[in-house]
C-alpha cells in the first residue's frame, strides 16, 4: 500500500484541447542542475522547510508544488532542468514531508497555508506557480486566497474541488496493487500504448538518478494525511467552478488525454470558467502527461512564462 499511495501522486488531472498534432521529442543538452542543487532550509512558524533552488537566473521565480506522496525528487529532472535553464525554479517540501518538519496538514487548504508561509519566508511578495495534481489543488488553493502572491499559474495533472472522477481514486489504488515500483509508476502516470510506456520508463530512471543527497521518503503518516485531503477534495462542491471565474491571473493548462484519476473533462470545464485559461491536451498521455513529452512541456511553460 506504501507504492501505492507514493504512486497515486501520478493519478490526479487536467488539461487541453489546444493542439491536435503530438507534441515533438527532440532533444536538447541542459544544465543538471536537478542532480547537484544542495538541500536548504528555512523556518516558518513551527516549520523548517527543505527546499532547493535550482538555476542562477534572477527575477521572479518558479515555485513548484508537489503531488499526493512525492518529495522534491520526484520530479523529473527533464521537466525541472528545462526550465531551470531560464528560470530560477524552487522545489519544496511541504510541512512534515520528505526533510520538512512539522505535521502533514490533512486538508488542501491548511496545505496552501504552508506552501505562503514557505514563499513569504523566503523574501518574495510575487511568485510564478505550478501545480501537478495534489500541488495543482494547493496552487488553486492560493489563487483564491492570496492572490496578490501570484503572478502566473502553470497547473496540470489536476482538478477542480469536486473533481468529476476523483472520488475514484481508492479504486485505481487497488487496482495497482501488488505492481512493482516501476510497474505502478507506469499505471498511475501513463497509458498503456508502448510509445506511452517506453517514456515513462525513460521518466522512471530519470527520477531515480540522483542518489547523493536525497530527499527523505515521505512517511506513512504523512501519506495518509495527504489522501485524506485528496478524497475530501474529490467531494461533490457545486460551486467550485463559479469561484475559478474570480482568477484574474494567466493559466496555463496542461492534460493528458487519458488521465484516470482526474479525466480530461475536468481541464475543459476548468478552461470555461478561468478567464484566461490557455489549455493545452497531450494525445495518448495520462496522469503524467508532461513527463511523457517533456520538451514540450518545458517549452509551453517557457513561452509562457516569458509572455
Amino acid at each position: 500500500m506504501k507504492h501505492l499511495i507514493l504512486f497515486a501522486v501520478l493519478a490526479l488531472g487536467i488539461v487541453s484541447c489546444k493542439k491536435d498534432d503530438a507534441p515533438g521529442n527532440g532533444q536538447e543538452t541542459v544544465i543538471d542542475y536537478h542532480q547537484t542543487a544542495t538541500t536548504q532550509f528555512v523556518t516558518s512558524g513551527d516549520t523548517k522547510y527543505a527546499y532547493r533552488v535550482l538555476g542562477d537566473k534572477g527575477g521572479m521565480p518558479l515555485v513548484m508544488l508537489s503531488p499526493l506522496g512525492s518529495t522534491m525528487d520526484d520530479w523529473d529532472p527533464a521537466i525541472t532542468n528545462g526550465l531551470a535553464q531560464k528560470y530560477r525554479v524552487i522545489i519544496f517540501d511541504n510541512q512534515g514531508v520528505g526533510a520538512s518538519t512539522g505535521k502533514t496538514p490533512a486538508t488542501i487548504a491548511d496545505m496552501a497555508k504552508g506552501a505562503v508561509a514557505f514563499i513569504k519566508v523566503l523574501g518574495y511578495s510575487k511568485v510564478n506557480l505550478m501545480g501537478f495534481s495534489m500541488g495543482g489543488f494547493i496552487t488553486q488553493q492560493i489563487v483564491l486566497t492570496e492572490p496578490a502572491l501570484v503572478n502566473k499559474v502553470v497547473l496540470t495533472g489536476t482538478g477542480p474541488k469536486g473533481s468529476e472522477g476523483l472520488a475514484n481514486l481508492p479504486d485505481i489504488l487497488v487496482g495497482g496493487a501488488g505492481l512493482n515500483p516501476l510497474e505502478s509508476y507506469l499505471y498511475f502516470g501513463f497509458t498503456t500504448s508502448d510509445a506511452s510506456r517506453a517514456a515513462g520508463k525513460l521518466s522512471y530512471e530519470r527520477v531515480h538518478k540522483r542518489t547523493i543527497d536525497r530527499d527523505s521518503a515521505v512517511s506513512a503518516e504523512s501519506n495518509t494525511a495527504q489522501l485524506t485531503a485528496v478524497l475530501a477534495w474529490a467531494q461533490p462542491y457545486p460551486d467550485a467552478l463559479k469561484e475559478l471565474e474570480a482568477v484574474t491571473q494567466p493559466v496555463l493548462h496542461i492534460q493528458g488525454q487519458k488521465d484516470k484519476p482526474v479525466p480530461v473533462v475536468n481541464a475543459i470545464n476548468m478552461s470555461q470558467h478561468i478567464p484566461n485559461d490557455r489549455l493545452v491536451i497531450y494525445p495518448d498521455a495520462g496522469h503524467a502527461a508532461f513527463f511523457q513529452y517533456p520538451e514540450q512541456f518545458v517549452q509551453e511553460v517557457n513561452d509562457f512564462l516569458g509572455e
